[in-house]
């Protein structure tokens, strides 16, 4: 007979007045099982440990529980025990209730599953093959074998102190950041981040612009809290500041990602960065700098922050390592003008309170030791080779039918569609052929001019990603799929 998981606790009522015992101790075991909270299968306890549990003798136990037995809703047998039956009639639990009203909010990407392991040309994804596992164990055994009381408490709605320390250090030189540790608050990531400042900053109805085409996560934030989203097209220099003031010149904040535009690719030059960076100061908004795959630029000297020019303490930085080094990690960073910290700390205890403190500390230890440096010029060279023989066997396989982005930075290239099929369509024709891709089509607010597929290569070697441009071009030829018709 198979085993059940034991029952451990129930909660039941007080025994109303003038109840008789064994009646009151019988409906509240019926109803338990009625209500779900014994389910189908559960063990119960010995009528011995059952009576001393709950306070009654163990002939009420063994009355209750026979009376249960004759009408179904326990089973038993001799030396093994009871269990709460698993073949209830379904007419016992009565009308089903009906489903938990919930906000409806849009979903971009709620119908797009990848299996696993990846496939050309998941967009999402670092080589995470590459990744130094055994400098990574190393750091952490030695944190465990040294780890301390007040480690293992955390407590600190910042995060771990040296680490905002190091990574207050590692943006000043590489990117350009002028904060102090004091500012730097450690996440799960962008998302949460984006989560916790559209709660702080927005009211219903408060207008924000988005980049359009532009990132779905930050989309989700401001819908959630019911901003209202002013779509501003992106041009080749990233987000248009003009358009953006004739379409609402006074919106509260600005999202953008200017090292690495969401999902097109391309980088903003400083002029347009001082452009907005004047609106914003003119506008009194805050803008959300998202420094979306910065770490990743295969020509050219690295493009300082726009944080870095900011006089008027408007601009808020988000990262991640969560790409840069393993996905599950789930570490990022918010950095925050002085006179948002407090506040933004204040808002973070009604959520989690602080982030876990041990993987802190073997990060902390992974950057301070130049193990990150390390790898990141690693997975840049690596990167860049991926990403040519992306753009070389895009000229050879996909004439005429898709171009490559010429972008030399990020995880991704955004590609656009030359045999007149929509992104949507494109996408369709691309999973058929075993092809991860998805349709710019899914990030866009207002246009519908964008037609084209996002195509990731760090995750792939020249290999798989010759395999998957040949599917790719299978996928997207009219006649080829016309002739196999």
């Amino acid at each position: 007979m198979p085993k059940g998981v034991s029952a451990l606790e129930l909660t039941l009522n007080e025994r109303p007045p003038g109840i008789a015992l064994t009646r009151w101790l019988h409906e509240e075991l019926r109803h338990a099982v009625l209500d779900g909270r014994l389910r189908p299968g559960t063990r119960l306890p010995a009528s011995r440990d059952f009576a001393r549990q709950y306070g009654v003798s163990r002939g009420t136990a063994v009355t209750v529980f026979e009376q249960l037995l004759s009408e179904g809703y326990l089973r038993s047998q001799v030396g093994a025990g009871t269990w709460i039956n698993e073949r209830l009639p379904e007419n016992l639990f009565g009308a089903k209730r009906p489903p938990v009203a919930v906000v409806s909010r849009p979903a971009r990407l709620s119908k797009l599953k990848f299996p696993h392991p990846a496939r050309p040309f998941r967009a999402h994804e670092p080589a995470i093959a590459e990744f130094p596992v055994e400098v990574w164990a190393r750091i952490a055994s030695r944190r465990l074998r040294r780890v301390t009381s007040a480690l293992l408490a955390g407590g600190d709605a910042r995060g771990y102190g040296p680490l905002c320390t190091a990574i207050a250090e590692y943006l000043g030189s590489s990117r350009g950041v002028n904060c102090s540790p004091e500012q730097v608050v450690i996440v799960s990531g962008v998302q949460q981040a984006l989560d916790l400042l559209a709660r702080l900053l927005l009211k219903p109805g408060d207008a924000v612009w988005m980049e359009d085409p532009g990132y779905f996560g930050a989309i989700t934030a401001f819908t959630n809290v019911g901003a209202r989203i002013i779509p501003v097209p992106v041009d080749e220099h990233g987000i248009s500041v003009s358009k953006g003031k004739q379409l609402c010149a006074r919106a509260k904040g600005a999202y953008l990602t200017p090292a690495h535009q969401f999902p097109l690719g391309m980088t903003m030059p400083l002029e347009r960065r001082l452009a907005i960076l004047r609106w914003a100061h003119d506008a009194r908004a805050f803008l959300i700098e998202d420094d979306y795959d910065s770490e990743f630029r295969f020509q050219g000297r690295p493009v300082p922050s726009l944080q870095g020019l900011d006089k008027g303490e408007s601009v808020i930085l988000l990262g991640t390592f969560n790409k840069l080094l393993f996905p599950s990690l789930r570490l990022g960073y918010v950095v925050l003008p002085p006179a948002l910290v407090d506040p933004f700390l204040a808002f973070r205890y009604g959520t989690d309170l602080h982030p876990a403190g041990l993987d802190q500390s073997i990060l902390c230890d992974f950057i301070v030791e130049g193990h990150m440096g390390r790898h990141i010029r690693r997975m840049r060279e690596l990167y860049a080779a991926r990403l040519a023989a992306l753009q070389a066997g895009g000229q050879r396989y996909l004439g005429g039918l898709l171009d490559i982005s010429p972008i030399q930075v990020g995880l991704y290239t955004a590609s656009f569609l030359r045999n007149g099929m929509t992104s949507r369509e494109a996408e369709t024709r691309a999973t058929a052929h075993g092809i991860e891709t998805m349709a710019l089509s899914r990030f866009t607010l207002k246009r519908n001019d964008v037609q084209g597929l996002l195509l990731g290569f760090a995750a792939f070697d020249e290999r798989q990603i010759r395999r998957g441009l040949e599917g790719l071009a299978a996928a997207l030829d009219r006649k080829q799929g016309e002739a196999a018709g």
